[in-house]
């Protein structure tokens, strides 16, 4: 991967299992080019968490179906993958009393002042907080800072912006689009807010017990037919795949309701480090 090329990412027959012997992905199959912007679209155990997670590496895959740039993310471990999931989020670092400047610089703020600076100010963030003090989405403004800090080449997002405010959130979204088209680099984003977000993606994937049921460009799905409710139109499309997908799957625990309420957590690995369990 170069400095001068934004990263691709391709998934080729993709399966996985969990240890327990449930599915958790099954003929995955994607493409998605340099310097787009994908959203992960499914409901709750749809498989879109353990994608991203065996896209960062932090999963072993089956060999030969997974490729950054051509690299398998596991065996190379590349430095520019960067995952925001849950148990980033949960990192007890960002709950003790300590001052937003010392979190900062403990990740590289002061290696990059510039983008330190530049992060502070989109998530208006108070450089005077005490993190043990501040409310919940105060905390994800800085923990979002502190994830973005070092510059990425692929970033991937887990439902990690469920606790900022509206405006917070569009600056945010704002700030990556910039990024895709400044610099060479990708992302994928799972999330069911959809405030804001019409026209940020590029690319958009429907998930579904653990398969890919569509996936392409934005252009691809003419977002402009479906206009049901006061929702945007990205919005009315993603509500019908929802209800087409729980249509098909049926009651929670039936026939078709093979995985189960499964869901990967991960090994308890936060983003700076090691954190216990309660």
């Amino acid at each position: 991967m170069t400095s001068e090329t934004a990263p691709d990412i391709k998934v080729n027959n993709l399966n996985f299992s969990f240890p327990d012997g449930s599915i958790g992905l099954r003929d995955v199959l994607l493409d998605l080019p340099p310097g787009s912007r994908t959203l992960l679209i499914g409901a709750n155990g749809a498989g879109k968490t353990t994608l991203l997670r065996l896209l960062s590496g932090k999963r072993l895959a089956p060999s030969n179906t997974i490729s950054i740039s051509g690299v398998d993310p596991f065996k190379q471990g590349l430095e520019g993958v960067t995952y925001l999931g849950l148990e980033w989020v949960l990192n007890p670092i960002v709950r003790t009393d300590i001052d937003v400047p010392t979190l900062l610089s403990s990740v590289g703020g002061d290696a990059y002042p510039a983008r330190r600076d530049e992060l502070v100010s989109i998530l208006d963030i108070d450089l005077r907080w005490r993190m043990h003090a501040v409310s919940d989405g105060e905390r994800r403004r800085v923990q979002l800072a502190m994830g973005l800090l070092r510059p990425w080449t692929i970033l991937l997002l887990d439902e990690i912006t469920v606790d900022l405010d509206l405006l917070s959130r569009s600056n945010f979204l704002a700030f990556l689009k910039r990024e895709t088209q400044t610099r060479p680099c990708t992302i994928v984003y799972a999330t069911h807010i959809l405030d804001n977000l019409a026209s940020w993606p590029t690319h958009l994937v429907h998930m579904h017990l653990g398969k890919i049921k569509e996936w392409g460009p934005v252009e691809q799905f003419d977002v402009g037919k479906i206009q049901v409710s006061g929702n945007s139109q990205l919005g009315d499309l993603v509500l019908k795949w929802l209800q087409d997908d729980l249509n098909e799957r049926g009651p929670r625990g039936g026939e078709k309701d093979d995985r189960r309420g499964k869901m990967d957590v991960g090994e308890g690995i936060g983003g700076y480090g090691y954190e216990k369990r309660s």
